[in-house]
């Protein structure tokens, strides 16, 4: 059976995630553990970190894992930027640690005005300077698939394995495989063959063990866009199919996977809850 869950708010407390995601029958749950879109971020008190870990252990949710702040920019080739960036990933992995989430998930970084190549070095130079200093962390970083707007990285798996290959430590990193960002990225997934293919690229250029989460999401914008745009499942141009074929992929039954689809409710029901729905049923048996 898959492991699924979706990405929740910590407003009120980062247990508030826990209760939200079991609310709605999750089984797993990603959240940021600091405002996204600010730099600074309140310390996590050891009672935070405490109510976050009773919640998961007496409502059975399992895998947490967060994802890390937009602001950040590992490719950045502005200096100032740059090191900030360093800065404060080591801070998102160390806020992971204190909370016993084993993952963070980052989106590499975008070359902006610089190259792909020199991007992509500053990235593999970054991750090497956040490793240094948090040795014996465990917290880990998932570099996560893009849709590859703008200059950002990470679109083509090619990409994400030089990354992969480039840094020091390559045990303290993984991938997490966005849907949504894959498809607009040009990978089709829509038939066996298509879908078999993809992965099959996949494999050959980074390995699927890897592949450490799941982000499911449906795409609004049509296959090779290049546009990150998330849909309900089977409510954008991706459709079912893809779905179906990755939660019937027995390598990837013990790999959690996340929704970020769109919030809010219809007809009186959550859309996490409609959206869960949609997945399980496409689960065979």
């Amino acid at each position: 059976m898959a492991i699924l869950g979706s990405h929740m708010s910590i407003a009120g407390g980062y247990y508030k995630a826990v209760e939200a995601a079991h609310r709605v029958g999750c089984d797993c749950v990603q959240l940021f553990t600091k405002n996204n879109n600010q730099w600074r971020a309140k310390a996590i008190s050891d009672e935070d970190s405490q109510r976050f870990r009773t919640a998961l252990a007496e409502l059975g949710i399992t895998h947490p894992i967060s994802h890390d702040s937009y602001l950040i920019n590992l490719a950045s080739p502005d200096e100032e930027l740059w090191r900030k960036s360093i800065d404060a990933f080591v801070v998102e992995l160390q806020r992971a640690e204190q909370l016993g989430i084993p993952y963070v998930v980052a989106h590499p970084g975008a070359y902006t005005s610089s190259t792909e190549s020199q991007g992509l070095k500053r990235i593999i130079q970054a991750l090497d300077e956040v490793h240094r200093q948090t040795k014996g962390c465990r917290a880990c970083c998932l570099v996560e698939t893009t849709a590859g707007q703008g200059s950002n990285l990470g679109w083509k798996f090619e990409q994400l394995a030089t990354i992969l290959d480039g840094v020091r430590d390559p045990d303290r990193l993984g991938v997490c495989f966005d849907t949504c960002h894959v498809f607009a990225a040009g990978y089709p997934m829509d038939t066996e063959k298509s879908y078999k293919s993809t992965m099959r690229s996949f494999n050959q250029v980074i390995e699927v063990k890897k592949i450490r989460a799941f982000h499911l999401n449906d795409s609004l914008k049509p296959l090779g866009s290049r546009v990150d745009r998330h849909a309900g499942i089977g409510r954008g141009e991706m459709g079912l199919q893809p779905f179906r074929f990755l939660l019937n992929d027995r390598r990837f039954r013990k790999v959690p996977m996340y929704l970020e689809t769109p919030k809010g409710e219809e007809k009186g029901k959550d859309l996490d809850v409609v959206n869960l729905k949609t997945l399980r049923g496409l689960i065979a048996g």
